[in-house]
């Protein structure tokens, strides 16, 4: 079998062999020899926000009179065609390398330089592509657009497309009253609607807490260069840089003013990844409750019927499963996994850089994409259609004998329990045995044991 074609390439350490027809240069060959730990590359969404911070640095470069126009215009050309998507195969280093990720730095200025260079205009990767940046700061810049674009893109409209679904159905739901259970145990009775009141505002007060992450997450490392210091940059850049990026995504980026804390750490991309596991939280309550309502259909509480939309077992005919719940779960708990990783790696650093920083954006992307995705199953696989099952909640309702707790006030807690007690032995209506063992007139039971008017709702 014959060796595949290659080139030549140089870098500071000598002669690389790179296969011929390659975008890359010498670095990038190094670090796909040195780095085969995964397979897995750097997700997509990084390497187009990294392209896009590179046509912004080359943009501000050119104003700040440090590129001519050729070689500017020629490294935002290319650095758009990545961002839109394109040369996607010319980025084959794993996640797991340098932590500063000074590799996936170099890939990215090595394919720019190539793809900008011609006859007439020479592009060098690191005096051009990589002027006034180095990766210490490049690389979270990149990490902090890549989540913000990420979130706004992906996550909150699935978000609140789940709350507007929950929404619509709390209004469909609102005459439906059911048993309340605390400990699994029966309790008093609350309205579906007040249910899923419940989840839809779980899931509020998680994009409240995004959109409170999201103000520190447009704050960009940019500027800083090696060390936090600015080091070889014009004093305008980070800024020139950030505006730039701002205009390009409608993000209002701004550079972070203190360059020494945007490089030494990471805490704010570890912040939010505990606001992404407090949402995988969430979803996980949700889908948990879909399961157990949806438990049965005769032997468990059988209280609605999510969609059927597969066979639920390869051995038990006419078996259906609560599968987007499960796989919702799933998704979630690799959440929550990803952010014990990415606390890890947040205190990956000593003195003026972390060093855990690819590990940080494919994880932070990571659980984006799982949670956009799940709360979109959900929202339409489960909770759109479920259907409910009304005389199993009214047969449980009848049967409850902690209606008995609206009696408090008229007979005290102890005959309370009492009745309640002899309602559970007998399995009688709990109206029943109250009105042989109270003098309450039997108007005035039913009155005070309304489901309904227990809910502290009025009556739709």
């Amino acid at each position: 079998m014959s060796k595949p074609a290659t080139r030549q390439e140089q870098d500071s350490l000598g002669a690389v062999e790179v296969p011929a027809d390659a975008p890359w240069g010498a670095q990038t060959q190094r670090a796909v020899d040195n780095f085969r730990i995964s397979g897995r590359r750097m997700p997509a969404a990084f390497i187009q926000a990294l392209a896009e911070t590179k046509a912004a640095c080359a943009e501000a470069n050119l104003a700040l009179g440090q590129l001519d126009d050729s070689v500017a215009g020629a490294i935002v050309l290319a650095a758009e065609a990545i961002a839109s998507g394109e040369h996607a195969d010319a980025f084959p280093v794993d996640v797991y390398q340098t932590g500063s990720g000074t590799s996936t730095n170099m890939n990215m200025n090595e394919v720019i330089a190539y793809l900008a260079g011609t006859a007439d205009t020479e592009v060098h990767p690191n005096d051009h592509v990589n002027r006034s940046q180095s990766s210490n700061d490049v690389i979270p810049t990149a990490l902090h657009v890549a989540a913000s674009r990420q979130l706004e893109r992906e996550l909150v409209p699935a978000l609140r497309h789940l709350i507007a679904t929950l929404a619509r159905r709390e209004h469909e739901l609102t005459p439906i009253v059911k048993t309340g259970r605390t400990h699994l145990m029966d309790a008093m009775p609350v309205r579906m609607s007040q249910e899923l009141s419940g989840w839809r505002t779980q899931l509020e007060l998680d994009l409240q807490r995004l959109e409170d992450t999201g103000g520190r997450l447009a704050r960009l490392a940019i500027g800083g260069t090696a060390v936090g210091t600015g080091i070889n940059a014009p004093a305008e850049f980070g800024d020139r840089v950030a505006r730039r990026l701002a205009e390009r995504t409608g993000i209002a980026f701004v550079r972070e003013p203190n360059g020494f804390a945007a490089l030494a750490s990471q805490d704010t991309a570890v912040e939010l990844s505990g606001q992404l596991r407090t949402v995988a939280i969430s979803l996980i309550k949700i889908a948990n409750d879909l399961r157990w309502m949806n438990s049965g259909p005769l032997a468990g509480l059988g209280e609605i019927a999510l969609p059927a939309l597969q066979p639920g077992s390869s051995i038990m005919p006419g078996k259906v499963n609560p599968v987007i719940p499960e796989a919702v779960i799933m998704a979630a708990q690799q959440v929550v996994g990803l952010d014990a990783a990415i606390s890890a790696a947040g205190q990956g650093g000593n003195f003026q850089l972390n060093v855990g920083l690819p590990l940080i954006a494919d994880n932070l992307l990571n659980q984006i994409e799982l949670l956009a995705g799940s709360a979109e199953h959900l929202a339409d696989r489960a909770i759109a259609g479920f259907t409910v099952n009304e005389e199993a909640l009214r047969a449980a309702l009848d049967r409850n004998p902690i209606l008995v707790t609206a009696l408090n006030a008229e007979i005290g807690y102890e005959a309370g329990a009492r009745i309640a007690k002899e309602a559970y032995a007998s399995g009688r209506p709990i109206i029943e045995v109250a009105a042989e063992h109270t003098d309450i007139p039997r108007d005035r039971l039913a009155e005070l044991l309304d489901p309904g008017r227990l809910t502290g709702s009025p009556d739709p």
